[in-house]
């Protein structure tokens, strides 16, 4: 159930290296800064959408490349927009790591109510409940996620997670089985299916 807890965002820096070669490259070095920084405004590639990472996700088999993959679709759904939004969240992961869980439902509830179409926030509290054993909770929060954003698949994970832990087997295995649908490469929710598929299989016969 690794996806279904929130992932910091990744953090793109750009270095652009110049040299310069003696007192007689010394005034040539302003113009080929300036040519490099041209240059990469043309060239750098544009930030890739969640359909287009959604689509590569579906396609990779290599669980090391899948990862990379679905980290960085975890960014783009835990990045608000808002610094407001971010810095309410910030307060939250503190206190959800100081055990403050009271004072961390306070801060996502805020953000919510400041950016009710942030899934990052819904899917942190719904994480938030889980852990906290409020099981109905966690799931009311999970369905708001996947209203918002049904590819979610940290919340198609948490939800696979509650309803195994619940007893509900059926409804479990169908949850993974959306979650392989959208990110085929996890193994571990590859070994999942396959147990209770044999479980159900053999409880039928």
């Amino acid at each position: 159930m690794r996806r279904f807890f929130v992932y910091a965002p990744a953090i793109a820096v750009l270095l652009i290296a110049t040299s310069v070669e003696g007192p007689a490259r010394a005034e040539e070095a302003p113009a080929a800064e300036k040519a490099a920084l041209d240059n990469n405004a043309t060239t750098a590639e544009s930030p890739k959408t969640v359909e287009a990472l959604i689509t590569e996700l579906k396609r990779e088999r290599d669980p090391e490349a899948a990862d990379k993959i679905a980290d960085e679709i975890m960014a783009n759904w835990n990045r608000s927009d808002s610094p407001t939004v971010d810095l309410l969240m910030e307060w939250a992961n503190n206190a959800i790591a100081e055990k403050r869980n009271a004072a961390a439902l306070d801060f996502l509830d805020q953000a919510i109510v400041l950016k009710p179409e942030f899934v990052g926030a819904w899917n942190q509290r719904a994480t938030l409940h889980f852990t906290m054993g409020q099981y109905r909770k966690a799931v009311a929060d999970i369905n708001h996620v996947l209203e918002l954003e049904p590819r979610h698949f940290g919340a198609l994970a948490g939800l696979a997670a509650i309803l195994g832990e619940r007893g509900r087997e059926e409804m479990a295995l169908k949850a993974w089985e959306g979650y392989l649908d959208i990110y085929p490469a996890d193994r571990e929710a590859q070994g999942i299916v396959d147990k209770l598929s044999e479980k159900l299989a053999g409880s039928r016969t």
